[in-house]
This record gives structure tokens, sequence and C-alpha cells, in this order.
């Protein structure tokens, strides 16, 4: 039996993507966004300009959720064309190119989501997105927010050096769009879908069974807004366990989250999660291994949680969820901070 030793002759996660060689282009990054995120509140007029600038202290940069809801901050749909562009240049700063795609492919899937519920359950529209301003750009602290069904970001900028990029959730709703309707065969997030089944398919018998918590999906993913710390103890089976095959899937898959992000952000968040020992990931499953059946999957590491669920609606319903188990909402970076002394401008 495998031993829940370290990785001695692991690849290093740098052969998975490419890293920065330092926190130089990261910084340039975030400040990009605050000029960006800047730039956008001056496309608005009062009352919209009130509508998207919050407080950085409000409760209201917690209140994160995925489903249709009326929310804070000034829907895409509701802004004049200067503001919807400068959403998109603010989201190409925040996201590398898949990314970016991912998102806007999942705002573009409330079309057929739509026509497919013959527009019975509630207003569907691809620009239904708010963006919300949390304090002033540039004045640290401050964040920023985009939100609407099936998709939320969430930046938290600290310090020049400090910076959350989580809670991510990306959703998909239809998983495969069907035949008949626009987008027809599209998967917005078929990537993450295909390697978690290359995974779990990989393993041997013995790891599989360590893999696999239980026979069925869990039902949706755990770590929901309110419960995003749900999950304490690790499950399944970790990377240290797993042949260089499997365990090159599984960081792959890993990646595949972070690498949503702009390069400039998804290096220093990888690089944090290997100094962390990515040996200590577990991989764990619920359902069956076939395709086509309700089933879960989560990979919990010492500093990150991906949890992805597709059961609702015969299986064709994804929610995805990355958490950074010290900085969601840049908690912990907050803490910190003002511990060592600081206190927040303004």
């Amino acid at each position: 039996m495998a031993h829940d030793h370290a990785i001695h002759h692991a690849p290093r996660l740098v052969r998975a993507t490419a890293l920065p060689e330092s926190g130089g282009r990261a910084r340039a990054s975030r400040t990009t966004m605050a000029t960006l995120a800047k730039r956008l509140l001056e496309t608005f007029e009062e009352p919209q300009r009130a509508r998207a600038q919050w407080p950085f202290a409000d409760a209201e940069r917690y209140n994160w959720h995925f489903v249709p809801r009326e929310r804070a901050g000034v829907p895409i749909k509701d802004m004049a064309a200067p503001s919807k562009a400068a959403v998109h240049e603010l989201l190409h700063a925040a996201l590398s190119e898949a990314g970016y795609r991912k998102a806007t492919d999942i705002m573009s899937l409330e079309h057929p989501l739509g026509l497919i519920e013959d527009h019975k359950g509630p207003y569907r529209h691809p620009e239904n997105y708010a963006v919300t301003i949390f304090g002033e750009p540039g004045r640290l602290p401050w964040g920023w927010r985009i939100e609407g069904h099936h998709l939320s970001l969430n930046f938290t900028a600290v310090t020049e050096d400090l910076f959350g990029v989580t809670p991510a959730f990306f959703g998909s709703n239809p998983a495969r769009v069907p035949d008949g309707y626009p987008m027809a065969g599209h998967r917005a997030l078929g990537r993450e879908t295909d390697l978690s089944y290359a995974l779990v398919r990989s393993l041997d018998e013995a790891a599989r069974e360590r893999a696999i918590i239980a026979r069925t999906s869990l039902g949706n993913i755990i770590t929901q807004p309110g419960r995003e710390d749900a999950l304490k103890e690790r499950q399944g089976l970790p990377l240290a366990a797993m042949d260089e095959a499997s365990r090159n899937l599984a960081l792959e898959l890993l990646t595949t989250f972070a690498r949503n992000l702009h390069q400039d952000l998804a290096g220093p968040e990888l690089e944090r999660m290997r100094a962390a020992g990515l040996e200590h990931c577990h991989f764990a499953w619920g359902g069956p291994l076939e395709s086509g059946h309700a089933n879960y999957w989560r990979l919990h590491g010492p500093l990150s949680l991906i949890e992805y669920d597709n059961t609702q609606n015969d299986a064709n319903h994804i929610h995805t969820v990355w958490h950074d188990l010290e900085r969601d909402f840049g908690r912990d970076l907050l803490r910190q901070h003002y511990e060592a002394g600081h206190h927040a401008h303004g």
C-alpha cells in the first residue's frame, strides 16, 4: 500500500504552468486593475456611481452567491457603452484569455438557458452581471466583484504585495448545450470535467478506492456561501500516494483553476500552493466513473480547496468553486495587516 509520504521524484508544478520569476509583474497587474476600476467608476453618472461603490468595510463585500437574485452594484445591462467597455477591460486585467472566455461563455449561456426553460424560471439575461467596487481603487485596502448567475469573482488588494483572488465561482447550466439551441454542443467547463474523469480513471484499483468518498454525488458543493469553512479535514487520496501519471493529471486539474487568472496573478498563487506542499493535497470523488451520471469531486490542500459538482438537471448543470483557505476575501491578510499596526485609508 502506498504511504502518505512526501513526493520525492514528483515533477515540479512549473511543468504545468509558467511561473513569473518575481512579484514585480503581479504587482503591475494589480496596479492595472486599480487604474481600470477607477476608470470604470469615472464612466458612471450619479446615481450609478453611488450604486457601484461601497465602503470597503461594508458586510456586502462578503455577500457572494451564484443564484439568480437582486444584487448590489450596477448590472452590465444597465450600463452605457463606455462603462461596458471598461468592465471588459477590467476583466481582461484580472483573467487569462481562457478565464475571460470562460466567464463570458457563462454569461452567454443565459440566452439558451432562457429558451430551454421557456422563460418560466428567473429572468435570464447575458448582461445581468453586477459590478461592485469596495473602497477607493488604488487606496489600500480596496476590492471589487463581478457577479451574477453562475459567476462570482472576488478580488481584494490589502497591500502592494498582499492580494486575495477568491472565492472564485464558475458554473455552467447547461453543462453541455443541447442540440437545437444557440451554442449547441458548447461546454463552458469541459476541460475541468474531462480532466477529472481522466484522473479518477487513471488510478489503480487500490488508489481509486481511497479516492472515492461516496458512491453517489454529494448533490452540490459543500462550501457554499455562508459555509466557506464547512470542510475542515482532507479526505480521499493524497497526491503523494499517486503514481506519476495520475499526479500530473491532478496538478493539471488544479492549475486549470488558478490559470483562470491573468498569468501575472496565477503565478504567485501556484507558487504559494507549491511551497505549502502539493503532496499534501487530497483528491476525493463521489459518484460513478461513467460519464453522464451525477458526480462530485474536490481537491483539498493546505492552502486551496476546489470543489466540483454536476448533479442537477440530469447531470447537466455544473457548480465549481475555488477557495483560498487563508485569503478568501483577503480576511487573513487584513487581520495580519492590522495586527502589524497598519490601518485602512479613508
